[in-house]
This record gives structure tokens, sequence and C-alpha cells, in this order.
């Protein structure tokens, strides 16, 4: 194996660049570098620069908006094999970050420094087509995410959350889940308080217990 693509085994974790032509190989056996960070770390913060385009080899992080009371909310994770739609955004229009992202589990990331990412949006059209394909993807979650805020209640959004953990105890405290439905705590304990009486949950320290998946499924389909 040259050292070129020893340097590039990375690819393999994203099957869409396979077809890439030695020249775009070539900038990316130049540029790019793999970085890796641990829980809490903050990738970057509202109204920073945009510098590199970020290729998650593993881990996770959220990208979340914070208001001017301090309120926080989630706009999207980013996992292993993907790809993050606002540094994209901001790369392709030349702004500053409009969000905050931080890690949630250990991350490994691949960073392309702008001016590669540039060169590479012109010249290799594989290297093209992975980032829009990626980027309408998660355009598309945010349009979800949108529908949610705007026409779901918060009590169905609760639910949603609740039944996408896939496990029967979740182990998240009250203001993890306000900071995710971006709400307050005093208003998530309120409803999962409902929730227990009515039999859907059963409420820990720290943790949950859901009793009744069938009965939140109904409060997410009764909302539409």
């Amino acid at each position: 194996m040259s050292d070129t693509n020893h340097r590039l085994t990375w690819l393999e974790s994203f099957p869409e660049l396979h077809g890439l032509d030695e020249h775009a190989i070539a900038i990316l056996a130049k540029n790019s570098r793999i970085v890796e960070a641990p829980v809490g770390t903050i990738g970057y913060r509202e109204g920073a620069p945009c510098n590199a385009y970020v290729m998650r080899l593993a881990g996770k992080s959220r990208v979340y908006k914070m208001s001017s009371g301090g309120r926080e909310i989630l706009l999207y994770r980013v996992g292993a094999g993907e790809t993050c739609v606002i540094t994209t955004t901001c790369l392709l229009g030349g702004s500053d970050y409009p969000a905050s992202t931080i890690v949630e589990e250990p991350i490994r990331d691949v960073l392309i420094p702008a001016s590669a990412f540039n060169q590479l949006m012109i010249e290799s059209a594989v290297f093209r087509k992975f980032v829009m394909i990626n980027y309408g993807a998660l355009i598309s979650d945010l349009i979800v995410l949108l529908d949610e805020v705007a026409f779901q209640s918060l009590n169905a959004r609760l639910a949603k959350v609740l039944l996408d953990s896939n496990a029967s105890q979740i182990f998240r405290t009250h203001q993890e889940l306000a900071d995710e439905l971006g709400t307050a705590r005093e208003v998530i304990s309120r409803q999962l308080k409902r929730l227990e009486q009515n039999g859907l949950v059963t409420l820990g320290r720290g943790h949950l217990e859901i009793k009744n998946r069938p009965a939140l499924q109904k409060l997410i389909h009764f909302s539409h």
C-alpha cells in the first residue's frame, strides 16, 4: 500500500467517494487531517468562523441553538458516516456559524480545510455530489424538525424523543430533555409527571422507564 493510500484509509468509511480520481485523492492526502475530541468538547460556537469541512468517522455530537435567555434547542446530531449541514452551509456561503456544537460521545473526525474543500467542489464531480447529497438529506431532517416544533404539541414531541431512544430505561435528566426540546426544565417535569400519572412512564432520579409504548405512540399520531 502506498503512503497516500495509507493516509486515506478513512475513505473506506465513505463509500460514495470510492470513485474519486487521482487528482482529488492527492488534494485530500495533502490537506486532510484526523482529529479526536472527548465528551464535552465544544466543536464550534455560534458566531465563530468556519474553516474546515467535517466528516465524522466515529462518535456523536449535537448541534444546538441558544436563545438570548439561555435556553437551548437541539437542531440535529452528527454521527459516524455523516457530515454537518451547518458547516457545509457556512463553507458554501462564506458565513460564520449560526449555532454551536458539543461532543456527546468521543469523536474522530476528518477535517478538510476550506481552501481544499472549495477546490474539490470545483474540480471533483464525485466529491461535489457527495457533499450535496449529504447536504440535501440533512436539510430534509431540519425541515422535519421545523414541522415538529411548529405543528406538534410539546407532549407529542416529548413522546417522540422517549420512543426514539429505543430502550425501556432512559438515563436522561429532565434538564437534558428540556434542552433537546427547547423548553424549560419545569415544563418537562410537569409533562413527565402527567405521563407518570397516566401510567405511561415511571420516573426515577436521573432516569425514567417507559411502561406503555403504544400509548406514547398514540400521543404522536393524535397531534397530526
